[in-house]
């Protein structure tokens, strides 16, 4: 397939990082024409073990870019969204994907699935990835966008993308250091085998301070994430390994299915859940940014790589419908910042509301009860702005 946008055609484009980001705009701008190179600090591409989910706004970039089938063939659709309560197992809102919304399409899917079809993805559309490239940082002004490597090796390319996540070398050229804020949360990631006859559902498992979300990936694994309010302080990494009966303990008054996945975990990850600000300045001096590295998210609408598709779709059409660089990154900026702000906003609260304690936990989830059993498109509604928006305008059939 190829698509619209003469500008594009030729023009050489290089992407720092191979993520969820940097793979889908790599592949967008490919199919327009554009000559791009992929640049990855690691000696492949590959993700630790954890899951993702894809909702309808994110399935529609992927329809879009001619990866419908492979993301289909990736995991499982999900038909169901669950809410209990964790400390009783006392089922409190459902939500029946498959019967509200059969017209939208929601997947679970292990984020290394992910990675390998966007891959494949890029590098069929001719795009050159390029493993083992360590930038120590980029200058920007008036000159080429710069690369330096630890080496101090120096590389100056036309146009730089960086997709470059949380600890963004180009975001820091254009807005400076900022730090983050430690939300006094750590989040555990695990997976472990599924039960033959496991339903695609997500269920999320509540409890004062806590919660569990768990969901089936296809190919016989069940995924783990589960949240723990805490006042010291953990690093902020995908990387860091911690002890199982350190996960088992924090959820060891959850309802007997919560431990029973909890006791077949061997080996957990655990990060530290930190607030970025929505970076101010996104584009100049030919470098612009994009998902993690433009607006770091918590993990709680399952939005990060979402975005990040949605990004990667409106940045190449973006530049694809302007004739220069810099009008291109100002209407790609201009038209995600505010939605990618009030997402993120939408995911602090949902933390919230996942650990309540006391009278108000009581009280809500009486409503959640209540809405999920009388008027249940009313509680997933809420987030129709987020999960019914269309950045392809349709072009995904």
């Amino acid at each position: 397939m190829r698509m619209g946008g003469h500008v594009l055609i030729g023009k050489r484009i290089t992407v720092l990082g191979a993520g969820v980001a940097g793979l889908a705009v790599a592949r967008a701008l490919a199919l327009r024409g554009a000559e791009v190179t992929v640049l990855e600090q690691a000696e492949a591409i590959r993700e630790v073990g954890a899951g993702v989910q894809i909702s309808p706004n994110g399935v529609r970039v992927l329809r879009a870019l001619g990866l419908g089938d492979a993301l289909a063939a990736a995991g499982p659709r999900s038909v169901g969204v669950e809410m209990f309560d964790g400390e009783t197992g006392t089922r409190v809102a459902r939500l029946d994907l498959a019967r509200l919304r059969p017209r939208d399409a929601y997947h679970l899917v292990h984020r290394a699935r992910l990675i390998d079809l966007l891959a494949e993805g890029a590098r069929a559309a001719g795009v050159q990835i390029r493993l083992l490239q360590r930038i120590d940082r980029v200058e920007l002004g008036d000159h080429p966008p710069r690369l330096v490597t630890a080496q101090n090796g120096v590389a100056e390319v036309d146009l730089l993308i960086g997709a470059d996540g949380l600890h963004s070398k180009v975001r820091e050229a254009l807005n400076g250091r900022v730090a983050p804020f430690f939300t006094h949360q750590v989040a555990w990631r695990a997976l472990i085998p599924a039960e033959v006859d496991a339903r695609p559902v997500a269920q999320v498992f509540m409890g004062p301070g806590r919660h569990v979300v768990s969901y089936p990936l296809g190919g016989g694994l069940r995924n783990i994430v589960a949240v723990e309010e805490r006042r010291r302080w953990v690093e902020e990494s995908w990387n860091l390994r911690d002890d199982a009966l350190t996960l088992r303990a924090a959820f060891a008054d959850f309802c007997p299915l919560v431990r029973g996945w909890l006791d077949q975990v061997e080996d957990c990850w655990l990060w530290g859940l930190f607030r970025h600000p929505v970076a101010a300045q996104w584009h100049g001096r030919g470098a612009v940014i994009l998902g993690d590295a433009a607006h770091p998210t918590l993990p709680f609408l399952a939005q990060g790589a979402v975005m990040a598709l949605e990004d990667a779709w409106v940045l190449a059409e973006a530049l694809a419908g302007h004739d220069s660089t810099e009008a291109g990154f100002a209407a790609y900026q201009a038209a995600r910042a505010p939605r990618c702000a009030a997402i993120v906003e939408a995911a602090n609260r949902n933390a919230r509301n996942y650990h309540l304690s006391g009278i108000s936990r009581s009280v809500a989830h009486l409503g959640l009860r209540a809405i999920s059993g009388l008027a249940p498109d009313k509680l997933l509604g809420r987030f129709d702005w987020i999960y019914g928006h269309d950045v392809t305008g349709g072009a995904g059939g």
